[in-house]
């Protein structure tokens, strides 16, 4: 795992606050009735929908740029919209397929070889132009729509729940994945973290959305354009934080007896507000509720996976925006845009939206004979390394060269992967076991398997897992040349690797580290890969990342190991390992890494 550099800690505070829901109330006149089961089609009606006729978005003076959240979603009616998107293989394209549900039947619907390039969403799916006050046309785009993005009901008699995953994986070797809008759902087209900023000087104008002619044709949405006003103002997180300590100081006025025990009752429920804070809940979010807004907190940039992000050491993608309710309130949400610093990873969640709830161990260490049953069992597999760069170890270590590399080790199931640590009182050490289930969810077996380990270190701070994985960079005849230090992990399911896989679980917990791993005073700890999912780790400091300084020049192989000592049990063993080919070149202490595709994925 790793620490986030200086200077990825001011990166974080440089790119402008993204509002944490786009969901806004829909008037009753904007969705139409459900329609009657004996006449209904068994396709889906797809409409494009504007929650609001007027949106206001910020430009920040320290970092201009506006972020076109305007508040348009796709509605599902008449069925879910849904999409199997999936590669057999590397050397193979993606493809994407459309699936019908009518009752218990069941059809398919090939959509065209090309449409869609990668596992992220559809792409130019919506066109954007914005006009100015004079009529002038400023801004033309397109826009790629991810059917997992923030969505909610647009009917009370909808689903209580989405089905479908919160987000379209970017991880460059994704295998497969599942898209879609709910059956009486609406999901917003904006690209939320993944949206790049547009350059619009403070002022007014009118946004025209609409969904581009390949997909109306292809899904038979109507061609109904809508539109948006747009107030772009600009703001000066300076100037913000000034006001802020205006009122701060204001508020350090003396107080009678009674005002005191008032404003430490205030302050005591704070979760309450709406806003998801609560005591864990970082400072500035705290202050933000009384006078003006801290400096908005960005969510990290997407990266090539060899930098820091939220989720130390883990996953370098953020995740689509957060799934809200449809129905939530304008004033609410307003008062939420002064909370964005809530985004992001904190105990408890991992995009400020998703709640993570951490597994719970059984109540006591297992008893009696161990066992290993003939019941389904996890498959562990590697994803081949990427986020490939050379860096000094981010530490700035003289005249040194370290490989920095991103690894995912995942479960294609078809069980997943629960593993108990137990701790017996004063040893520093816990004891691992690993739980095996029949098919009814009933635990039948299990086996010792290793230890636990606390890792005290910033930034890291709970249980590591011994023994998951091990990297090492092979020379060109693929024998070991170098092994990181690094193999001992908190499993957390980071990435969705493939969710077409059977049993694959679309809503996983434990999805970020600090509801995963536990706490240093835990007696007990379970750490779960579920079905369809994998653990990115990002391989930056020296120890983790690979000292290249003293190797010569030529073609090696990073090797990212499942399960080196097969103290785990599983399905197959023979798919734990996969190779990335990499070209060093460059001179001591500027050495260069060159990474040739792997088959059809040209990603670093």
């Amino acid at each position: 795992m790793m620490t986030r550099s200086p200077q990825a800690r001011t990166n974080r505070l440089t790119r402008p606050s993204i509002a944490v829901a786009a969901a806004v109330a829909v008037t009753a006149g904007v969705v139409a009735a459900a329609p009657d089961a004996k006449t209904a089609e068994p396709t889906p009606k797809l409409s494009l929908i504007a929650a609001t006729t007027s949106v206001t978005l910020d430009s920040w003076k320290e970092d201009p740029g506006v972020y076109l959240d305007l508040g348009t979603y796709l509605t599902s009616e008449n069925g879910a919209f849904e999409l199997k998107v999936t590669r057999k293989s590397y050397k193979d394209p993606v493809v994407a397929t459309q699936v019908l549900r009518n009752g218990k039947k069941t059809t398919t619907k090939a959509l065209p070889a090309g449409l869609v390039k990668d596992f992220s969403g559809l792409p130019d799916f919506a066109q954007i132009s914005v006009t100015d006050a004079a009529g002038k046309t400023v801004l033309k785009q397109t826009e790629a729509f991810c059917p997992n993005n923030a969505s909610g009901r647009i009917r009370p008699d909808a689903p209580a729940k989405s089905k479908y995953p919160q987000s379209c994986p970017v991880n460059p070797f994704t295998l497969g994945s599942v898209w879609g809008v709910e059956n009486g759902w609406a999901s917003n087209t904006y690209a939320g973290y993944y949206a790049k900023p547009v350059q619009l000087a403070a002022g007014t104008y009118t946004a025209k959305i609409s969904v581009t002619k390949k997909y109306r044709d292809l899904f038979g949405i109507a061609n109904k354009p809508r539109s948006v006003k747009v107030t772009v103002r600009e703001r000066s997180w300076e100037e913000e934080e000034s006001r802020g300590a205006d009122a701060s100081a204001r508020s350090a006025a003396p107080q009678s007896s009674k005002s005191a025990k008032s404003a430490v009752g205030h302050q005591g429920h704070q979760g309450h507000d709406g806003h998801g804070q609560g005591a864990d809940a970082p400072a500035a979010s705290a202050h933000a509720a009384h006078g003006a807004p801290a400096r908005p907190e960005a969510p990290a940039a997407r990266t090539a996976g060899a930098t820091p992000t939220f989720n130390v050491g883990h996953g370098p993608y953020p995740p689509a925006p957060p799934a809200l309710p449809w129905a939530l309130k304008k004033e609410s949400l307003q008062r939420q845009a002064f909370s964005a610093a809530t985004v992001g990873d904190r105990p408890g969640q991992t995009d400020g939206s998703r709640q993570a709830p951490a597994a719970k161990p059984n109540a006591k260490r297992p008893t009696g004979k161990a066992t290993v049953p003939d019941v389904p069992k996890p498959d562990l597999r590697s994803l081949p390394a990427y986020g490939i760069t050379v860096s000094d170890g981010y530490e700035n270590v003289p005249g040194k060269d370290y490989l920095a590399f991103s690894a995912n080790v995942w479960n294609a199931g078809p069980a997943k992967l629960v593993v108990d640590g137990f701790r017996s009182p004063g040893k520093e050490l816990m004891d691992a076991y690993q739980y095996f289930y029949d098919a009814k969810g009933k635990q039948v077996g299990y086996t010792p398997t290793g230890t636990m380990e606390w890792d005290p270190r910033p930034g890291h701070e709970h249980w590591h897992f011994t023994d998951f994985a091990s990297y090492r960079l092979l020379k060109a005849d693929k024998k070991e040349s170098v092994r990181s230090g690094k193999e001992a992990f908190c499993l957390a399911n980071t990435d969705a690797v493939d969710y077409t896989v059977k049993n694959a679980n679309w809503h996983p917990d434990n999805t970020d580290l600090s509801t995963a791993c536990g706490q240093e005073n835990s007696i007990s700890v379970r750490e779960v890969l579920d079905v369809g999912s994998g653990d990115t780790y990002t391989q930056d400091l020296p120890g983790q990342s690979f000292d290249i300084t003293r190797l010569p020049n030529g073609t090696y192989y990073i090797q990212v190991l499942a399960n080196p000592e097969n103290r785990l049990k599983e399905t197959n063993y023979k798919n734990n390992s996969a190779l990335r080919k990499v070209v060093l070149g460059g001179k001591k202490g500027a050495r260069t890494v060159k990474v040739p595709a792997h088959h059809l994925v040209n990603a670093n």
